[in-house]
């Protein structure tokens, strides 16, 4: 563990291949961080050992809020984390990742609304990175075409809300259509929903039990959702992968075909994994999103 002592203290981890290839930098989404998605292992296994056995060396941090990084204070009237805020963290993650390889340029392998994170990163910084992943990112749309959608509860101005194990595992089958067997077994989900609870040492102390989690992102979220841009697809030059689950509501098609169009730069590429939803990297289809990040990113490695 890499601690980055500047306020806030962020925990950041490597795991080194035995061929280096290239630094890749997981962004993480709004609920949960590395050691939750990257990191964690299924059987045995997990996302990191498969981007090392493809020469890829894996950095994963936790932005401030989650997991081993620092806490934000509580605050009832500003919420925590928003995109804006971050954007200074991941450039410290990433100018870390830099000072120990060289200087060469990173690869952002970025999760929902950390894609919206490591865009507007990829828009400011094009000279840092090599190649940029999204993988169910946020996409901003219209009220138009939110009007009967899914949007995320409003947070208040409350700075964080507690989330339930219930609460996640209502986000790994909602989108599954009705009949078919749920995409994270049941034996995976209690395991992942354990360490889930575990990674906020409160979350014993509230009932149900509950992680308190940055309200900021789902802000976000719904400001992207109401028309209002974080960041600008034009700017970014980056060879970049747009990976969605086919089953994926949060970023649905037109999303991700709006997406791809309006992306800067020449090399762009999007796939669309078979029964996936949003939480692809925790689900059965999980092989499929792995496989696909490592061609494209051996491709820009070469």
């Amino acid at each position: 563990m890499i601690k980055l002592m500047e306020t806030p203290m962020l925990a950041l981890q490597v795991r080194r291949a035995a061929r280096d290839l290239g630094d890749v930098i997981y962004v993480h989404g709004s609920t949960f961080g590395a050691d939750l998605s990257v990191f964690f292992a299924f059987d045995g296994r997990s996302w990191a050992d498969e981007l090392n056995d493809a020469g890829f060396n894996v950095w994963g941090f936790d932005f401030a809020g989650y997991g081993a990084s620092e806490r934000y204070p509580q605050d009832d009237a500003i919420p925590a984390g928003r995109l804006h805020d971050v954007q200074a963290q991941l450039h410290r993650v990433v100018r870390a990742v830099r000072e120990r390889n060289g200087g060469r340029p990173v690869m952002l392998l970025a999760h929902s609304w950390g894609g919206s994170v490591a865009a507007r990163y990829a828009g400011d910084y094009p000279q840092e990175l090599s190649a940029l992943v999204l993988f169910a990112p946020i996409v901003t749309r219209s009220a138009a075409m939110v009007a009967g959608a899914y949007v995320p509860a409003a947070a208040g101005m409350a700075s964080h809300y507690p989330l339930t194990a219930w609460a996640q595992y209502r986000r790994f089958v909602e989108d599954v259509p009705r009949g078919l067997p749920q995409l994270l077994s049941e034996a995976h989900f209690q395991h992942w929903s354990a360490a889930f609870l575990a990674s906020d040492t409160g979350a014993a102390t509230r009932t149900p039990p509950a992680v308190l989690t940055p309200a900021g992102p789902q802000i976000d979220v719904r400001a992207l959702w109401s028309g209002h841009a974080l960041y600008d697809p034009a700017r970014i030059g980056t060879p970049t992968l747009l990976v969605r689950g086919e089953w994926d509501s949060v970023c649905s098609e037109a999303d991700a075909v709006r997406l791809l169009t309006e992306l800067g730069g020449s090399i762009k590429v999007c796939k669309t994994i078979p029964r996936a939803t949003h939480l692809m990297h925790l689900e059965s289809s999980r092989g499929l999103l792995y496989n696909a990040v490592n061609a494209f990113l051996l491709r820009s490695s070469t």
